[in-house]
């Protein structure tokens, strides 16, 4: 079994792929972890629910729009009955819903 630190450093290490402009690298790490949350903590913990923000989020980096706004959709239902409307976080992923529902309607 995977332990939480193991997966938080997996996740730090995939947003760096990120940063240094390695998407494969990226999506494969968060893809990982995001399934070893959903197996170790379920699919409602906070920490899945930014998983799939990070996934969607480097899927949209790989210009993957249909797959980012599908997760980001998941994502923000889930941060409506889990945090509430006016939580932060619900808020933010309303956002990246809008701004990757947008780039899929212009690209």
């Amino acid at each position: 079994m995977v332990i939480q630190p193991t997966l938080i450093s997996m996740n730090d290490l995939a947003v760096t792929y990120s940063w240094q402009g390695k998407s494969t690298e990226a999506a494969q790490m968060h893809e990982e972890v995001l399934a070893k949350r959903k197996l170790t903590l379920g699919h409602d913990h906070p920490d899945t629910l930014t998983s799939m923000h990070n996934l969607a989020l480097t899927y949209s980096q790989q210009g993957k729009f249909t797959e980012a706004a599908h997760m980001h959709e998941e994502e923000l239902a889930k941060c409506r009955v889990i945090l509430g409307d006016d939580h932060p976080v619900t808020l933010l992923s309303m956002g990246n819903l809008g701004f990757t529902t947008s780039a899929t309607t212009t690209v």
